[in-house]
Formats: structure tokens, sequence, C-alpha cells
């Protein structure tokens, strides 16, 4: 059985402009070559948009396992106490609150020795726990008080 395929009226005249729009013998070349540059064009910015989005799905799976693979810091020698200390002052003096005049950070074998003065209770607890969370601190002794 024979199919017969029903071309809308529509189509035809749609397919008639075009044939008349690209053949035109006045302009019908340059409607040519500048239908063949645009879709030139619209393929490479295509082909250029997918490339990108490649490599940013790329980096994003490379992030995601070196995330996974280095989920705890390696550990490291035991450092020096002058070494111990510049770390443990940069964790403990970053945040812009902390009183850095009135703190003094002092270290011998790993132990972390904390003198001064801290504004309030908790921020004596606060410096002691991230203290302890540096890696070589093997303890932390405060000697911190509260303004009188």
């Amino acid at each position: 059985m024979k199919r017969w395929w029903i071309v809308p009226a529509g189509a035809g005249l749609a397919l008639g402009w075009l044939v008349g729009f690209f053949f035109d013998t006045n302009q019908g070349r340059r409607r040519r070559h500048l239908a063949v540059d645009r879709a030139g064009g619209f393929a490479r910015r295509g082909r250029r948009r997918s490339a990108r989005a490649g490599r940013a799905v790329r980096a994003t799976v490379y992030g995601i396992k070196q995330k996974a693979t280095h989920l705890h810091e390696e550990p490291k020698p035991q450092p020096n106490d002058a070494t111990l200390k510049a770390k443990v002052e940069t964790e403990l003096f970053r945040p812009a609150d902390i009183p850095k005049g009135k703190i003094d950070v002092n270290t011998e074998d790993g132990v972390v020795y904390l003198r001064g003065e801290a504004d309030t209770p908790e921020m004596i607890r606060e410096l002691v726990e991230r203290a302890r969370k540096i890696q070589g601190v093997r303890e932390v002794e405060s000697l911190l008080h509260l303004p009188r």
C-alpha cells in the first residue's frame, strides 16, 4: 500500500518563497553567502560553548575527586616551636574581632601557651578550641583572663 504525503498548502508557499529569496537574480548570491556564513558562525559558537561547558564539568569533577581523596590533612613531622607559634598566631588571629595586641602566644615542645586578656569567656573557649584543632599542637594551656 502506498502512502501519500499530503503537503499543506502553506508549506509549498514557504518553499516557493525560499527558492525565490535565495535564487533572486539581484540579491540571491549575497543572501546565500550570508546564510552560509551565519550558519557557520552558529555552529562555531555552539562548538565553543559545548567545549567550555565540557571543561567546566571536567574541572568540577576533578575538584570533587580531589576533595574526596584529601579529606584529612596528611600528617606532617612535628614543626619546631617557632613555626608552630607562627601557625597558631595565623589561625587564631585571622578573625577581625580577636584582640591581637592583648593576647600572646608561646610554644614549647608542641604545647601552646595563651597569655593575656580576652573580652569574653566565650572568646577564651573559642581560642582554646581553635588552637587545639591546629595540626602539630599537642596541648593548649590557657592563661587567658577577663578584663578587671
